[in-house]
């Protein structure tokens, strides 16, 4: 199927565009349309452009994602560098759009005194992909935050939702209504953080201890099951070091898989499969992915 686009909207559009540039694992093969909207406006009048039919896939900073090699049909929509918006809105709470860092909401909410925040730090992705998946760190979960949040549909409607319209769980977000997607949310602090600036530089120090920071990777690859953590599993079945291809898991931290350079998405996506085998027939427990794995095979 061959998208037509509306002129009007050709500047802002790529074809076959490589995922491997906008993912952190550096992999994956081409959108068939990658867009970046310059406005919420924008956006809205490209959806309502759309063909119903057209596949839609939203991409953040690309952190907890693995595209396989032969891509994404349909459309892409790219959300980096655009409704990045941040605002306080009274004493306690903050207004923020899907597509600002993480990393900028922790270092804005101890510059207004509001915490616990400083956990944002430590999760490598937009606003947006942390309310689609409940983003956590050092103990903390976005959605404790979220008081409200702002979505957009296939039509290119907006809506107003309260927290307590989703279902959310450890690492998932069930919505309300089909195809929507988050615009921004309203989220809660409290006065007064803990610890302000030196608090985010020791969290991040000690991840910087414990991850392989600066290495091709999505961050953890699987969620932590109930009582246990995955890179334990993982580390007590021998698997520090495992690789295919040019993938291998870490040796400094087993729930992270490094891209040394030439992986293959396919090369990422058999270790996932041969790690969880490995799990499952060492303790009976199958690891559930944490990292989103779509596209086409190729």
């Amino acid at each position: 199927m061959t998208v037509a686009v509306p002129e009007k909207f050709l500047a802002r559009i790529r074809r076959d565009e490589p995922m491997s540039r906008h993912t952190s694992w550096h992999v994956g093969g081409p959108a068939e349309i990658f867009f970046t909207p310059e406005s919420r406006a924008d956006l809205a009048a490209f959806l309502r452009a759309l063909p119903a039919e057209v596949p839609l896939f939203w991409l953040g900073l690309g952190s907890n994602l693995l595209v396989r090699d032969g891509g994404i049909r349909g459309v892409v929509i790219s959300m980096h560098g655009v409704l990045d918006r941040l605002e306080r809105l009274r004493e306690t709470s903050v207004l923020g759009e899907s597509g600002v860092a993480c990393a900028r909401i922790a270092r804005q909410c101890i510059k207004w005194g509001l915490g616990p925040a400083a956990f944002f730090a430590g999760i490598p992705g937009t606003l947006g992909g942390a309310l689609a998946m409940n983003a956590g760190a050092f103990g903390e979960e976005t959605w404790r935050h979220v008081i409200a949040v702002e979505t957009i549909d296939r039509r290119g409607r907006e809506h107003q939702r309260s927290a307590t319209e989703y279902r959310v769980g450890y690492r998932q977000v069930e919505a309300p209504a089909p195809e929507e997607w988050f615009l921004g949310a309203t989220l809660r602090f409290e006065s007064g953080p803990a610890g302000g600036e030196a608090a985010v530089r020791e969290l991040l120090e000690r991840r910087r201890a414990t991850q392989p920071i600066g290495q091709w990777s999505c961050g953890s690859v699987f969620t932590n099951p109930p009582g246990d953590h995955a890179a334990r599993l993982i580390e007590a079945s021998g698997l520090k070091g495992a690789a295919v291809g040019g993938a291998s898991v870490s040796s400094k931290h087993a729930n992270f898989i490094i891209n040394h350079g030439a992986a293959s998405a396919n090369d990422i996506e058999s270790l996932i499969r041969h790690v969880q085998a490995t799990v499952e027939r060492a303790h009976g427990l199958l690891l559930r992915p944490e990292v989103r794995i779509v596209g086409e095979a190729r």
